[in-house]
């Protein structure tokens, strides 16, 4: 029997005259005949978004957001249907119930003002957790990145993807896969840290697990923002051809070849290029090269800044005409550059109906897949229909608390740690008793509370002091703030002092409180003229040292700041890298003993403010050069450093093979022992040095890693398979090549301590490696 249904312009339809609403037919023909009927105004409105909760007054939450407020209400912005709906949970603090109302609300309506019934997806961020009130604060990415723990990540992929599907949101604008070049970008917080193989491993993790969740993944900033010129955001880049190939693109490459459904923008210029109206990096580099499928989405504002940042553009018809030539499908958060503008472009012949057709083809697609096409799709949230949303679960508190354990990272300890369970001990600094100085800056309390204290939280969060009173009851605690995070204000200095005196040891717990825009001191908008502590900080580490007595100095920071001259005066240092909402019970733990740390670093800790900016990913010439400059650019924690309470062994690095072909594979196999007393867990990590080569190349790159758990006494084998793919980069010629000749190998547990190695040597003809088949590196643990 053929049933009917009523189309939204009221005249009644039948089912079998609604092809695209047939899970049984292929996407693509369900994709076809749909957009076949779909007049111009309806194909641009699918390319569209809006924001409805955006508030002109509110906080900045996105760049411009105050000065650009909102484009008109849905019976405007929706009349033709509607591509994205932005932000949904994102914006205002209402109970995750509420937001679920909403948004079955918005999306009725969109359907309904569709000719042909077409629901939007919905998008929100998704960085350190659902960006939504009352949703799991899980720690950064950069903390993320420090365990060396892609299967923990994807498990955090996974439970963000499953609360997001469960309120109702499609896509979420995550993970951040940018590679740190400078550290006073504000953003370091936000990537898995300097080094772009273990980027890509945590971005294909937090990847794999989101979309396993049925929510599609957007990498961010295609591509370049992280090198932008004095580490200032929204800054021109003046990256070579070599430095974009060989690190700033590769986590970008191996996503999308891993399945990642969607890609967004770069702020940032490449050499006067700016990558919203870019061909070459939209269609040649990621479609035509990478063979990319999926959506690409403009950073919020992307279009107008073509026209009064760049300035590549005439006016918004212009740049809408410039970024959908590039190939750039969805304007996101609203429809300035698309929207009215593109229909109106097309109808005067400026633009070709193709390059819509194509872009609303790809965003149809990404419909279907997601069942937003099918006949049965309901506009309301799962949560709505099951009439509960808890979006801060036990199973996903418990998992912060894993990731933030995990994510520590002991720098130097004389055996003043764990702390002893009584006596007097001082806890001292700005970051000791404030549980937002644990949030990224795309936490909802700081992204859109920031100036709202008197709404909270929305989560249950201890700061350290609380965690360590609990932690350790018996103990005499004495707390005194010391200074602000920001505010030039010493006053309190002499009270920290006073209280480190008359201590048996102190704590001291000083860093960043993450905001946007410049509330924050890291975060998007917070960058950093130099790595000194913010505000006054140095002077109360200073002070307090200088009193004589055992101190433990803690840094929770967004970005590594230049604290290694403390080191020597310090009897214990540990770094966190904004560690969630269980960052103050997870660090109490390890302070106390009951859990060991594991965490490696993901970027170096500088010595000076100043003596870099080079990375642990630098050319010969950024190592010390004694003779030729009186700058030290060695750090005082190398990447890869992270110390336990027990000690490891790393020795018996061998290789199946003394010879390998440029297109071949080899086996490396190294033997880790746990040589202390108690359990814990080493990161084994392989290098790759290439002595000789046609251009110049890193001192070492990172090749592969495992983190393994080890009782004391035990040993394991790590085997590390790798394929020669691993060992391209860009030729003189400009194209990416695997270049016969000598490779060292090195083994250790960072990246200035491999005391074990090898050679191999790379036989045969140069090979072209322009499409590499081979990203990850494969690894097998044996127990001995």
């Amino acid at each position: 029997m053929t049933t009917t249904m009523p189309d939204h312009g009221g005249i009644p339809q039948e089912e079998s005259d609604r092809p695209w609403a047939d899970p049984a037919l292929s996407v693509a023909e369900r994709v076809e005949a749909l957009l076949s009927r779909l007049t111009l105004p309806e194909k641009v409105a699918q390319l569209s978004s809006t924001w409805e909760d955006i508030e002109a007054d509110g906080p900045e939450v996105a760049p411009g957001s105050n000065h650009f407020g909102r484009v008109g209400d849905l019976d405007e912005t929706a009349r033709h249907g509607l591509g994205q709906l932005t932000r949904p949970y994102g914006t205002l603090p209402r109970p995750a119930l509420e937001h679920a109302r909403l948004l079955a609300g918005h999306q009725q309506q969109v359907v309904a003002q569709s000719r042909f019934g077409i629901p939007a997806m919905a998008h929100d961020e998704c960085l350190t957790g659902f960006t939504a009130y009352g949703a799991t604060i899980y720690p950064t990415s950069l903390a993320m990145a420090a365990t060396f723990d892609p299967a923990l990540i994807r498990r955090v992929g996974e439970a963000i993807g499953s609360d997001m599907a469960e309120a109702g949101v499609h896509q979420g604008l995550a993970p951040v896969v940018d590679v740190i070049r400078d550290y006073r970008w504000g953003r370091c917080e936000e990537t898995y840290g300097e080094d772009p193989y273990l980027v890509g491993e945590m971005g294909e993790a937090y990847v794999t697990g989101l979309q396993s969740a049925g929510v599609y993944a957007t990498l961010k900033h295609f591509a370049g923002y992280s090198a932008s010129m004095g580490g200032r955001n929204h800054a021109p880049v003046h990256a070579g051809p070599r430095e974009l190939h060989d690190v700033i693109l590769p986590p970008f490459e191996r996503l999308v070849s891993a399945g990642v459904r969607s890609v967004m923008n770069s702020y940032a210029e490449i050499d006067g290029e700016a990558p919203a109206a870019s061909r070459r990096l939209l269609t040649e580099v990621l479609r035509e090269q990478w063979g990319f499928e999926g959506t690409v989405v403009s950073d919020y504002w992307s279009l107008p800044f073509l026209v009064n940042s760049h300035r590549v553009a005439a006016d918004l018809p212009d740049a809408g005409a410039l970024a959908l030539h590039a190939g750039l499908d969805v304007e996101l958060p609203d429809q300035r550059g698309y929207g009215d503008a593109l229909v109106h472009a097309v109808e005067q012949g400026a633009v070709d109906e193709d390059l819509v057709d194509r872009a609303a083809r790809r965003v149809l697609r990404q419909k279907a897949e997601l069942g937003l096409l099918d006949r049965d799709f309901d506009p309301r949230p799962p949560a709505l229909l099951a009439g509960e949303l808890d979006l801060d679960k036990p199973a996903n508190r418990a998992l912060a608390l894993t990731v933030a354990r995990s994510s520590a990272v002991l720098l130097s300890n004389d055996g003043t740690l764990p702390l002893s369970p009584g006596g007097r001990i001082a806890l001292i600094g700005p970051c000791a008793d404030d549980v937002r100085t644990m949030f990224g800056c795309y936490s909802f309390p700081n992204h859109v509370l920031a100036e709202r204290d008197d709404l909270g939280n929305g989560v249950d969060a201890v700061s350290l002091r609380t965690a360590l009173t609990e932690e350790l009851p018996s103990v005499d605690w004495e707390f005194v703030q010391g200074c602000p995070i920001r505010e030039e204000d010493g006053s309190s200095i002499p009270a920290a002092v006073a209280a480190s005196t008359a201590a048996d040891l102190t704590v001291l717990v000083v860093g960043d409180k993450a905001g946007m825009f410049g509330i924050g001191t890291s975060g998007e908008g917070c960058d950093v003229e130099d790595l000194r502590l913010p505000g006054v900080q140095e002077e109360l580490v200073e002070a307090v040292l200088a009193t004589g007595k055992p101190v433990v100095l803690i840094v929770s920071s967004g970005r590594p700041y230049a604290v290694g001259r403390f080191a020597s005066a310090a009897a214990a240092m540990v770094q966190v890298f904004l560690p969630g909402e269980e960052g103050g019970r997870a660090l109490a733990g390890l302070l106390s003993g009951r859990a060991d740390f594991s965490g490696k670093l993901p970027v170096q800790i500088p010595v000076s403010p100043g003596g870099q900016p080079y990375t642990y990913l630098h050319p010969p010439l950024g190592d010390r050069q004694s003779f030729l400059s009186n700058l030290d650019p060695t750090p005082a924690f190398p990447f890869g450093h992270g110390l336990s309470y027990t000690t490891f062994e790393v020795d018996r690095l061998t290789v199946d093979r003394e010879q390998v072909g440029t297109d071949g594979e080899f086996t490396v196999r190294v033997r880790v022992r746990n040589t202390g007393t108690v359990a814990g867990a080493e990161t084994v990590q392989l290098y790759a040095v290439d002595p000789v080569a046609q251009v110049t190349r890193p001192v070492r790159a990172l090749l592969g890693f495992a983190k393994v758990a080890l009782a004391p006494g035990e040993r394991a084998t790590v085997g590390f398979h790798v394929h020669t793919d691993r060992l391209a980069f860009t030729g003189l010629a400009g194209r990416r090549i695997v270049e016969p000749g000598e490779i060292l190998l090195e083994a250790g547990s960072s990246s200035l301590d491999t005391p074990v190695g090898a050679t191999i040597r790379l036989v045969g003809e140069e090979r072209d490696a322009t499409v590499l088949r081979h990203h990850g590196v494969p690894v097998t643990v044996e127990q001995d």
